[in-house]
């Protein structure tokens, strides 16, 4: 985060010359900013913040949250996901607090290319910020959405649940249409059925349970 404060300048070569000191963050006011999305996390213990001689204000508190996202899983394992992250302060209106972004979409999808962390399931596509403002009570407040999209590498996916299940069926119409006898056929049908069951629980345990339609692979 950075601000300015006018009333806290001072000439270098007045003071040594010193440039920039290093504050609690409670000595000075400090904006207020929460994610809407957040369900729980853990602060960092950097409660200090830099002061510059022109009076601007920079304070660095990384931590840790966890989000809640909505998926759409119906093209599943072909799937896009979309995650919002937005920061708010509803504690000051537009008046007295606005939110803005000092990097651009590309300079911060290629600094977040750099931490983030992925065990091959996801790969980070792309990443738009979209600053406005809602009303509350009367009131507007600055919001800055951030808005993640990462697509899901299906290569698993094919290779554990697609081709087994296009084995099964392919299995499954040569049994029955072919010169094997009524009981040889029962057989093999009991046996794919089976078969199809192991995979679709296999399908349910994998698959998350927050979306309102179900995969397109999981209704057949």
């Amino acid at each position: 985060q950075e601000w300015k404060n006018t009333f806290a300048t001072w000439d270098p070569q007045d003071f040594c010359n010193i440039s920039k000191v290093f504050l609690p963050t409670d000595t000075y006011w400090s904006p207020h900013i929460f994610i809407l999305e957040r369900v729980n996390g853990q602060n960092s213990n950097l409660d200090y913040m830099t002061v510059m001689h022109n009076g601007s204000f920079n304070s660095a508190q990384p931590f840790q949250v966890t989000l809640t996202c909505s998926l759409m899983i119906l093209k599943f394992p072909f799937d896009t996901q979309t995650c919002n992250l937005t920061i708010a302060s509803f504690l000051y209106p537009v008046t007295d607090l606005v939110i803005k972004t000092r990097r651009t979409p590309a300079e911060m999808m290629k600094n977040s290319q750099s931490y983030f962390l992925t065990d091959g399931e996801w790969k980070f596509t792309n990443l738009s910020i979209i600053e406005y403002r809602e009303k509350i009570d009367e009131e507007e407040f600055s919001l800055v959405t951030y808005m993640i999209s990462m697509e899901r590498r299906p290569t698993l996916y094919v290779l554990n649940l697609i081709l087994p299940t296009c084995a099964l069926y392919v299995l499954d119409m040569a049994v029955l249409f072919g010169p094997s006898s009524l009981e040889e056929k029962i057989d093999f049908q009991i046996a794919i059925i089976l078969g199809s069951s192991m995979l679709a629980v296999i399908l349910n345990n994998i698959l998350p349970t927050s979306s309102n339609k179900p995969p397109v692979i999981g209704t057949h």
